[in-house]
This record gives C-alpha cells, structure tokens and sequence, in this order.
C-alpha cells in the first residue's frame, strides 16, 4: 500500500536535523513502524523469524556491528534487544556531528528499563491515530495553523460533504492504518474491536510482565467509554467496577496507569485562568481515549446505533475531534486543554501554541447547539477582557494579564459549511479541518 502522509511527518523532518536518533512510540497499531520505514535505507525487524535468531545474536554481543549497514537504520521491536539503546547513546556521543542515523519504533505493550535515559541523544515523538483528514473523511480546506496566522482572512465558503454518518462509521473504525488497506467497509470495524479485546486480555499484562484481572480491565474501559469526554471522578468510574467486582481504588488506579502507559486512555488538563473571583474554576481533567473506536468497542456498539442516540454521539464526537487536535498541538509543541466552571460556562478545548497564542474552543455535534456555544466562548473571552482592565487599576499594585484568544472556534459534526460569525466566531465543519 501506497504511504499515506501523516501530520508528524513534518515533526521528524525538523527533529533529525537536531538528533541522531529517533524513538517513535506510541498506541499499538497507529503507524510507527512504516512511518519510520519511509526514511530508513536499512530496516533491522527482530520479530522477522528468519532472520530474528541472527539478529538478536549479534544485539546481544556486538551490537555496533548493526551500524555498517546503509543508514537511516530503523530498529523495529527494538525492545527485544535492550542493549541497542545504549550502543546507540554511545554512537551518537561520539558522533555528535551526526544526525538522522537511526530509528527505533515498538510494541506499547513492554516496557524496558535502560540504564541511561538517552535524553539529549534520542529523542522521543509520539505518534497518535491518524486523523479525520488523514483518513480522508476531511478536505482538509480549512487549515488550523493557516487561520492562527492570518485570523483576518476568514474561512468563508470551505463546504464540506461529510454527513453525520460518515462520522458514525469514522468513529467506530478509528484512525487505525490498517483499515486503509482493507475493502470491506463492515471488515473495517473489526480492527478496533479486535484491538479492544487485546488491551484487557493481554497487553495490560504484557506490559510489565505483572498478571492482572482482564474482567476488571475491560470493565474499567467499558466505565470510561460511558463517560468519554466528560469530567466524572475517577472515584465515580471506579463504582462502575466494584458494582460487580471486588476489587479496591489503589488497585483499580494501577489499572488505569498502565492503560495510559499503553496509549489506550489520556487525561485532558484543565485551563485555569484566575478570571471569576466568584465562581469555582474546575480543574478535573477530561478523560478521552486515545481513539474512540476503542471506547466503541468496550460498549458494544456499531455505527448504526448512534441513528437513536445522538446525546451519545456528541461524547464520542468529541472524543474523536479533542483526537485530532492533540495529533495538530504534537505538530506544533502545543497543547491541549479544556475549561468549565462551576457557573456552567465551558470551552471544550483550549489549543495553546508553544508562542503562548490560543484557542478557544467548542465541539459540538449539531448546528442547533453553535448559538448557545458562541455565546460561551464570547463571554469567556469578556471576562478575559474584565479581569484585565481590574488588573490594572492600581498602577502601583498591578496584576498579571491574560493574553486574549487569538481564535473562537466552533467544530461542528454536521454543519455543511464554514463561515464567520458576525463577533467573529469562526464555524467550522470537521469535514473541512486539517492542521
């Protein structure tokens, strides 16, 4: 199959222009080793069964024997032959001029303990599932990074041809490779679902060699696929479980840990600007999975559903654009993170550049909720505004300011088109957004 270009692509060009070595980690499955293939003249695959006994001979007893081969050198489940990671901290010690020589990519599902760390010598990208524009459901004729640099150009017009149940399917499968390449549309779910039943049943043992409950792990996730994208205490995702299992908090917490280590869940931080003297700024992170298709899978459920339940479907729709959005910050060494407040006002995600520019931002489903997510993000911007004419009241005492959103943006599932609100509100249907 053909390679599909990927958003972090761009991230390692400029990253081997400054490091020798590239690790490439990540979930299982999302595309690290044939992203690193596309830029390695000699690939080194130890799970090659031919060629595997060789190979793990030569890593054990002199693995700089590896480094006379053509370069780019792409290590692939480098894992199962732990002494390369510092013969290659080595060679780039003494090869400082060197860069973009190797590549090491693996399994999620083991970690290795190094005796050096590699930092400063290997340096570590992260690659996500692909996004909606990678995967083809957007046009990509809307560019997040274009519209923070030139604000005043607009996004009017960009049409999108996406419909709600381009979304449904797109959830469900995920933004896993490997569905590229089957026919099928109905094989294509599949692969989540297949993915799914190895976190709980292997991986989360696999990992650290340590025999954990697989029915406690896929209650747990089938917990967090109930509350994907919201603020529920973990203590409430826990009551989930111990319903029906006896089992404790500190146990459960370790479950959890190990679920992040494996790319499976993530935790959304909180944005907490200072801007309400009178109401309580929440700092609760947002839980989403790494890719909702995998939160799909632990309920149960297929495309079809979500005809009946579209409450649901804005959970996961947000789920799968707060994915995305992660896959643009990684492009751009930025962040994302949400607010709400105890008075009911919220902005989904808050996307923040390493420069310090931001954006607010609400995902919403349907057309019918943009008035009522506009007007959040206008007044979180007013009281921005409010906090920071107090703060300088007093010259002699002033207050630090908060920098003003560079964008207020609304990502919405089934709008047919981009425009521009007349406060400014940029509207943007998913099916038009790229990075």
């Amino acid at each position: 199959m053909e390679y599909v270009p990927r958003i972090i692509d761009k991230v390692i060009n400029n990253r081997i222009k400054a490091f020798n070595a590239i690790n490439i980690v990540g979930p299982k499955g999302c595309g690290k080793t044939r992203t690193a293939k596309e830029r390695s003249k000699t690939v080194i695959e130890f799970q090659d069964e031919e060629k595997r006994n060789g190979y793990l001979s030569i890593a054990d007893t002199a693995p700089t024997l590896f480094f006379s081969n053509e370069k780019p050198i792409l290590f692939d489940e480098w894992q199962d032959a732990p002494k390369l990671w510092g013969a290659i901290r080595k060679g780039c010690d003494d090869h400082p001029e060197s860069v973009g020589e190797y590549y090491l990519t693996g399994s999620t599902s083991r970690k290795i303990v190094t005796p050096h760390t590699g930092t400063g010598r290997i340096s570590g990208i992260t690659l996500y599932p692909m996004t909606l524009f990678e995967t083809g459901e957007s046009n990509g004729k809307v560019s997040l990074s274009e519209l923070f640099d030139h604000p005043e150009e607009g996004i009017n017009g960009a049409l999108s041809n996406t419909t709600l149940q381009d979304l449904f399917f797109a959830a469900c499968r995920g933004g896993w490779p490997r569905c590229l390449t089957i026919k099928d549309k109905e094989a294509k779910l599949e692969v989540a679902v297949d993915y799914f039943h190895q976190i709980y049943t292997k991986d989360i043992n696999a990992v650290d060699g340590v025999k954990r409950n697989p029915e406690w792990a896929r209650i747990l996730l089938w917990s967090y696929a109930r509350n994907m994208a919201t603020l529920a205490k973990k203590t409430k995702i826990y009551e989930d479980v111990k319903s029906t299992q006896n089992v404790t908090d500190n146990t459960l917490s370790s479950y959890v840990s190990v679920l992040e280590k494996l790319f499976v869940i993530k935790d959304i931080d909180a944005w907490t600007p200072q801007i309400r003297s009178k109401t309580s700024i929440r700092s609760s992170k947002k839980h989403i999975f790494v890719d909702p298709s995998i939160g799909i899978a632990a309920l149960g459920l297929n495309p079809s559903y979500f005809n009946n339940d579209l409450d649901l479907f804005g959970h996961v729709f947000e789920n799968m654009v707060l994915r995305d959005l992660i896959v643009f910050a990684e492009a751009h060494n930025g962040r994302v993170m949400h607010y709400s407040d105890d008075g009911g006002l919220e902005a989904d995600a808050v996307f923040q550049l390493a420069d310090g520019r931001y954006a607010l931002i609400e995902i919403k489903n349907g057309t019918n909720s943009i008035p009522m997510a506009e007007k959040n993000l206008l007044k979180i911007r007013e009281l921005i505004r409010e906090y920071n004419e107090k703060a300088v009241q007093n010259p002699m005492h002033p207050k630090p300011l908060y920098r003003e959103p560079t964008l207020l943006l609304v990502i919405c599932g089934n709008a047919p088109m981009s425009y521009t609100t007349e406060n400014g509100v940029h509207v943007i249907p998913v099916g038009c957004l790229k990075d």
